[in-house]
């Protein structure tokens, strides 16, 4: 018995040390492809971060982060609390109908208060006294149709948006949650499928007095989609596959990008980033603060000012053949102050459309 226990601690002390010596000479590791986030860096060892308990804190952090084999390391994490201790989620993401989705619960009042406030602002300094059309839009996280009905914590939808839209008062609201459905969203994702709501455009279009129907031809992206759930997931699941459209009307459009300030022309679709990290962000070039799309085939001279989040990267297209330009804001990379020395407002239709995951997580607004 006593040379079993000798071996027994031997094998564990190996154990432990062979993960330590790995740690320490693992090549640190900045970002996880799979998360799609920054790791932790290697804290810094002074006196003040000692005594204070913030080294052991952050240095607890990043070994965890750096940790060798992670990923494999997570995926057994995650397939034991699924399938073995039947956990409903893992690290607030569960898996249902198909889908991957993370918990949006419950709701954030502060940031609720937030988004309004940001509106309410941008409406004061430049659309109150102005010959404008202001529209509100909301798209419901794919939540919607599977959280309550599986028995997982879910905001109440319709109270949400019905509390949003009546404060805002001066805003039309467009109603688009009876056009969509669980298959219209990526499985491994957060966002819609762009071949899925040519309706929804040509319902917004329409409700603004424009006309988006048009006829496209769909492409299919050569690149698997490893949406964000996916990754954080850290299960075994089918990559989803991009589809988007095109046609003459949108070939021909030029578009331009504001990222530095300075008018940059680039492309509808940006395959670079269809097949970088992230080939959602083949959208608009994903996250940008400012975008024009200038339609010459239009048939009416009439402007858009679309301010979005990253669901507007690929609607936006799908509503250029109803304008003759769209101006595209992301007030998540713009100061909300500086709008005025891009943008006239004057004589424009202007919709915010925005999802309630962004509008129940608002912080980064500016």
């Amino acid at each position: 018995m006593k040379h079993k226990n000798i071996i027994s601690v031997f094998i564990f002390a190996i154990i432990v040390g062979a993960i330590s010596l790995g740690c320490f000479f693992k090549p640190h590791t900045q970002y996880s492809e799979s998360e799609r986030r920054l790791l932790e860096k290697k804290p810094v060892l002074t006196k003040e971060t000692l005594f204070s308990g913030s080294y052991t804190r952050d240095f607890e952090k990043y070994v965890t982060d750096q940790f060798p084999c992670r990923d494999s390391f997570r995926s057994v994490k995650a397939l034991f609390s699924t399938y073995v201790f039947n956990k409903m989620e893992n690290n607030g993401l569960f898996t249902e109908e198909g889908h991957i989705s993370k918990l949006e619960y419950p709701v954030n009042s502060h940031m609720f208060d937030n988004a309004q406030q940001k509106f309410d602002k941008l409406y004061e300094k430049y659309m109150k006294d102005k010959n404008v059309n202001i529209y509100l839009s909301i798209i419901p996280d794919k939540n919607y149709f599977l959280a309550e009905k599986h028995g997982y914590l879910s905001i109440d939808y319709d109270a949400f948006i019905k509390d949003f839209k009546d404060r805002m008062d001066y805003m039309k609201y467009i109603d688009v949650l009876p056009m969509l459905s669980l298959d219209d969203y990526y499985k491994t994702d957060s966002h819609w499928k762009q071949e899925k709501i040519t309706d929804v455009a040509q319902h917004i279009a329409q409700s603004m007095g424009a006309d988006a129907s048009a006829q496209y031809s769909e492409k299919t992206l050569d690149n698997p989609f490893r949406g964000v759930y996916l990754g954080q997931s850290a299960l075994p699941f089918k990559p989803d596959t991009i589809k988007y459209l095109t046609n003459g009307i949108l070939e021909n459009c030029i578009v331009k990008y504001y990222d530095t300030g300075m008018a940059k022309e680039g492309d509808m679709y940006n395959m670079d980033k269809a097949y970088g990290k992230d080939p959602y962000e083949m959208f608009l070039s994903g996250t940008s603060p400012l975008i024009t799309i200038e339609n010459p085939s239009a048939k009416e001279d009439k402007e858009l000012i679309l301010f979005r989040d990253s669901y507007g990267s690929s609607i936006a297209p799908l509503l250029a053949p109803a304008y003759s330009k769209i101006t595209v804001v992301d007030i998540r990379y713009i100061q909300s102050d500086f709008l005025g020395s891009f943008i006239d407002f004057d004589n424009k239709d202007i919709l915010f459309m925005y999802s309630t995951t962004l509008l129940n997580n608002s912080m980064a607004m500016r």
